[in-house]
């Protein structure tokens, strides 16, 4: 049983690698205790928005296979990335082997988030 409990417990190499240095801003907030590890096991929902558009429910209703929606957004044009539908990031779309991956180019500040 003890050997369970171990496999659940973060090597303490990870741990320190993780709130290991400071922030950039120079605070210590970059600076985790111990005690709040485990937050780094909460999940939270990525997305990467490349673009919007509104249309009449009866142009929905219209469309089938093939149908295209044209976005607001430019080929080149930077994507809004959110976490838990938060804008947090912009950056841009990057081809990753054979996927699709987003290289971040900004990162918002605490105060300027969405």
């Amino acid at each position: 049983m003890a050997e369970d409990e171990d496999e659940d417990q973060p090597a303490a190499e990870t741990i320190e690698d993780a709130s290991a240095g400071s922030n950039p801003d120079g605070d210590d907030q970059g600076v985790k205790p111990e005690s709040d590890v485990a937050v780094y096991d909460v999940p939270v929902e990525i997305w990467a928005v490349l673009g919007t558009t509104q249309i009449q429910v009866s142009q929905l209703l219209k469309m089938g296979r093939g149908a295209v929606l044209e976005l607001e957004r430019r080929v080149g044009d930077p994507v809004d990335i959110l976490v838990n539908k938060r804008k947090v990031a912009v950056g841009e779309i990057i081809v990753v082997e054979d996927r699709l991956g987003i290289t971040l180019t900004e990162t918002l500040k605490a105060d300027k988030l969405e």
